[in-house]
């Protein structure tokens, strides 16, 4: 976890709120395995029910783009070094543990939303949504955005196809569909 990173520290206090127990990784180091280094994931997330997650926070607004050009995209890029380390702690943690990408979308003042939207969360005068991707899922449809940079990104209906609220991943059951 980067303690400067507004979307991380916004994720810890709806962790908080929510009464979840979580460990927040220190990221200043990277670990090795098989002496390769490997991605560090943010949290490692508990709960009540028997949830058990490995979660990688990734940052996004909503819309993207510039105030005079507004993109109504949810945004879903990712390095593929994040896929690759989120895969493999999740891997190594065991079968009962899920590798999360959760998307955490901070939302410009003109989006409107219901106020009982799943995981739409306010924290310092900002209102945030948590829309969640297993790791194993992403990968399976990802595609690359940019070989110079790394990236990796969902085609929009595949994305729409394997997002979910974050709270359904906080159940003991598999995520049922739901509109985004």
């Amino acid at each position: 976890m980067d303690r400067n990173n507004h979307y991380e520290l916004a994720f810890e206090a709806y962790l908080q709120t929510r009464g979840l127990c979580y460990v927040a990784v220190d990221e200043t180091r990277r670990a090795l395995l098989d002496d390769q280094p490997i991605k560090s994931v943010d949290f490692l997330v508990f709960d009540r029910d028997g949830a058990r997650l490995v979660v990688d926070v990734k940052g996004r607004r909503y819309p993207g783009g510039s105030a005079d050009r507004p993109r109504r995209v949810w945004e879903c890029w990712s390095f593929r070094d994040d896929i690759d380390g989120l895969s493999r702690w999740a891997e190594l943690a065991g079968p009962e543990y899920r590798g999360l990408l959760v998307f955490a979308y901070l939302l410009h003042p003109s989006v409107e939303l219901d106020t009982t939207t799943a995981d739409l969360h306010l924290h310092r005068g900002q209102r945030y949504l948590y829309r969640a991707v297993e790791v194993g899922d992403y990968r399976n449809h990802m595609r690359t955005r940019s070989p110079r940079w790394q990236t990796v990104d969902l085609a929009c209906a595949d994305f729409h196809a394997v997002v979910r609220p974050l709270s359904q991943f906080l159940r003991r059951n598999s995520p049922e569909e739901v509109p985004f």
